[in-house]
Formats: structure tokens, sequence, C-alpha cells
């Protein structure tokens, strides 16, 4: 696809130095880090060093005070080298606008700068073993004692749970609160806290260089100062932030689609069937003319949302449309580029193998592809 109209000369170099990056640090030592199920962290300080983590944090915190055209960029180029990089999106355009939105200023100087060099990595804890998408219904509890939370409870499936510093962890602060949600808060808990320990390294279908792991909190001693804007508005915090959250994962499927058609349109071209390229024969230009386009629409619908995303407007419908549209059209476009590629599509030496695996938990992460379409309902008056 072409790049997006907002897209200033400035973001085009931005993309250039990146993309040269990832070809010399990651593109390399990729398939290593899938062996490993692990991305070293020596890997995310040189992202800090380039200006690649959290870019829109303020210059008085260390950041470069860039606008979310940047974000996109990142996000792109890290998908392009594959999914596993996620984590880097998590961090700059999930975690971190946290700390910038709702943190007090001791926060924002303790914590951005770290941020932005790479000596932190973020995580954020919201699921549970027996809540997912359900958020009002953690039983995670922090429990004030004078200037500390005590902090009892166990998160799972969380992103960078390994290689975190600091975690922003979703918790029940007052479990008597009706409705439930308005009993939620948001804590950082930081590595090494007593009582925090890091579970085991989830063993995951896809996405095997992204750590993803349980976390455990027992009589898990929190200061008080590392509270998250106020108690018990924790979800409002949550659902304020969440239309970036789905609006990232949207764009890195799309990106994934983008790289799908293109393995595929390559292998058709070369490989030979009866004595002809695969990409001759009609049912493949059907199948491949149909991706295209939905490729291409789902590319214009996208642009327009960030662009409604940068001017402030709420588009939380679109958003959860483009969410769930974008994350099953790439899990479908990964099987029919797959079938398309023959025995070789299921050989892991072949890129489609691992964008096969990689894809499905999009339409399960940041609130599942039904959770979606359930709001979208209920903000068409259903």
């Amino acid at each position: 696809m072409g790049k997006y109209r907002f897209e200033e000369e400035e973001h085009v170099m931005f993309r250039k130095s990146l993309r040269k990056f990832l070809e010399k640090e990651a593109i390399p030592n990729y398939d290593q880090w899938e062996k490993d199920r692990l991305i070293p962290k020596s890997f995310w300080k040189k992202l800090g060093e380039m200006g690649f983590l959290s870019p829109q944090v303020e210059e008085q915190y260390g950041g470069l005070g860039l606008d979310f055209r940047y974000a996109v960029v990142i996000g792109e180029e890290m998908e392009r080298v594959g999914a596993s990089l996620t984590g880097v999106g998590l961090h700059n355009d999930i975690t971190v606008p946290y700390i910038e939105a709702y943190g007090n200023e001791e926060q924002k100087q303790r914590w951005l700068p770290g941020c932005v060099s790479g000596d932190h990595i973020t995580a954020i804890a919201m699921t549970e073993p027996g809540a997912g998408s359900d958020l009002a219904n953690i039983s995670t509890t922090a429990v004030r004692d004078g200037d500390n939370y005590i902090v009892n409870g166990q998160k799972t499936f969380i992103t960078n749970g390994i290689n975190s510093t600091l975690v922003l962890v979703v918790v029940k602060t007052d479990p008597k609160a009706e409705p439930k949600h308005r009993g939620i808060s948001l804590l950082m808990v930081e590595e090494g806290t007593p009582g925090f320990t890091k579970g085991r390294k989830l063993d995951k279908v896809g996405l095997h260089a992204q750590d993803t792991s349980e976390l455990y909190f027992e009589d898990c001693i929190v200061p008080a100062a590392n509270l998250i804007g106020e108690e018990n508005k924790g979800f409002t915090y949550l659902m304020e932030k969440l239309q970036q959250e789905r609006l990232v994962v949207a764009m890195a499927a799309q990106v994934a689609s983008e790289d799908m058609l293109e393995m595929t349109l390559d292998y058709v071209k070369s490989r030979k069937a009866f004595g002809k390229p695969i990409g001759s024969f009609q049912n493949s230009q059907f199948k491949l003319v149909e991706m295209a386009t939905e490729i291409e629409l789902g590319h214009s619908f996208l642009e327009s949302l960030i662009e409604d995303h940068m001017a402030g407007k709420d588009i939380v419908s679109k958003v959860s449309m483009a969410k769930f549209w974008l994350t099953d059209t790439a899990k479908r476009i990964s099987g029919e580029c797959m079938q398309l590629h023959g025995g070789y599509g299921y050989m892991e030496e072949y890129k489609i193998a691992r964008r096969y695996r990689d894809i499905p938990v999009a339409a399960i992460y940041a609130g599942s592809n039904e959770i979606m379409k359930t709001i979208i309902a209920k903000r068409m008056g259903l």
C-alpha cells in the first residue's frame, strides 16, 4: 500500500531511518528470538538510543514530543518485521500514555525518562485467570495500609511480562462498589517490589519471541505514591485509553495482511504447476484480487480513523469496527495465502507459516471481537 496522506517528509525520513535500523538489528536476529522465546533487553536499549521508544513523551521528560503519526510509523515497521515485536507498541502507545495522561509530576519525572531510554519496559496487567474482557469482575485487591497498598491476586497473559520493569496493575480498591467498575484503580508496581513475582513464560501458539507471562501478588507492598490518577477512577481511565489500544491492534492487522499479500504475490509468480506460474490460474487471480480489494478498503478506513483519532474525536464505534473487521480479515487472508503457497506454506521456513500462527490472537486481545460487536451494538441503541 502507499503511504498515508497525512505523512509528511519528516515521517517518511523517520520511516526510512527506522526500517534501516530494523534491517540491521531485528531482521537478522528475529528467528533466534523466536527460538529463545524472548526479545533481549539489549534490543530495547538500542530502540531507546535511536529515539524509537515513546517518542511522543514531552522533551522535559526525555522524549521527542512527536505526534501520533510517528507512532503509526513505528507500529507499522515493527509489524512488518514480525508480530512478536508487538510488545514495543504496547509500551509506546498503550502503557506509557497512562503515565503521561494521569500520572502526577513526581511520577512522570520518576518513570518517563526510563521509558524513553529503554531502561524501563512497561506492561499493563488487566487479565486474570477468571476475568478477561469482563474487567469489572477482576479479583486482584489493593487494600490501603498507611502509606502503602497491600496487593493480592494473580494476572495472566501479560505482554512484556518477563522483561517488564514497570507493570500498570488493574486492582480493586473498593470490592463493595456498585456498580463493580466503580471500585477499580491503577497501581504501578515496580520490578523487585516485595511480594511481586513473575510466573512462567507462557507457551503460545504464535508470537513466540514476545514474552507473555503470569504475575503473582502475595501481600505485595506497593507505595500509595504509585497510585496512577485518583483512587476508584481506574475504569474511566481504561475506557478513555482503549480507543488507542484497539486502533494500534487494527493497524498491525492491516500491515500483516499487506505483508501476506506481498509475499504470496511473489510466490505465485515464480512457483509453477502444470508448466505455468500458479498466478496465471484464474482461481489464484480471483483470490488475490479479492484480498487486494479488502486490503485497499482497510487502508482507506484506517487512514480516516487515524486522522480522526489525532483530531481528538470520539470514534469508539468505528475503531471497534476496524478492530474486529481488520483482524478477522487478516485471519482469513492468512488461510488463503497459506493455501496458495501449497505444501511449502506449511513449512516453518516460509514466513506465511509464522503469519498464520501469529494473527489469530489479534481477534482475541485488546477486547475480543465479540466484545467489539457488543460495543457497536450498544452505541447503535440496540
